[in-house]
């Protein structure tokens, strides 16, 4: 906020009264703020800022008056161009979206991403080959086929033996 002061004038020159513009800084402003300048002011200045107060604050309400009257219009014009709200904001966002899509920023870190999506597709692809081919490294071996064999074995003796314990149930009844 500019604060207005009295120019200073070099030794031997005539103050002529003219004002400067300087801006405030910290306690200026404080100082400001809290002064009562009414003292200062003559009768007539007083009323001349009272009747400037007066136009300004007029002048504020038929702004006022004038923007809400322009936004009812506008209203109106949106509505008879069937715009809503919702087509404003589908429209806002598919341009912001655009907007963002053409930075620099974005076009370098999709570029980056797609890069390193394509080399973990890779590593994955590799790694469940890698997998892939244990299992059947692993299925081939003689321990496996060993623990396979062993796994029928246990499994068909189960099945006689429940086969037996039913039919001796059965028999029974």
């Amino acid at each position: 906020m500019p604060v207005l002061f009295f120019a200073q004038h070099r030794a031997g020159e005539a103050a002529t009264g003219l004002l400067e513009t300087e801006p405030l800084r910290g306690r200026d402003e404080d100082a400001v703020a809290s002064a009562d300048f009414s003292s200062m002011l003559s009768d007539e200045e007083r009323e001349e800022l009272k009747a400037e107060l007066v136009q300004l604050e007029d002048e504020i309400t038929t702004l006022r008056q004038v923007l809400s009257a322009k936004e009812r219009h506008l209203v109106e014009i949106k509505q008879k161009l069937g715009m809503n709200l919702m087509n404003e904001l589908k429209q806002n966002f598919s341009k912001s979206w655009h907007d963002m899509q053409t930075t620099t920023a974005y076009k370098k870190t999709h570029e980056t991403l797609s890069h390193a999506g394509q080399k973990a597709t890779a590593a994955f692809s590799n790694v469940g080959t890698a997998i892939s081919k244990k299992f059947g490294d692993m299925r081939n071996s003689p321990t496996f086929k060993s623990f396979e064999e062993r796994v029928e074995t246990t499994v068909t003796s189960l099945k006689v033996f429940f086969r037996r314990r039913s039919y001796e149930e059965a028999k029974e009844e």
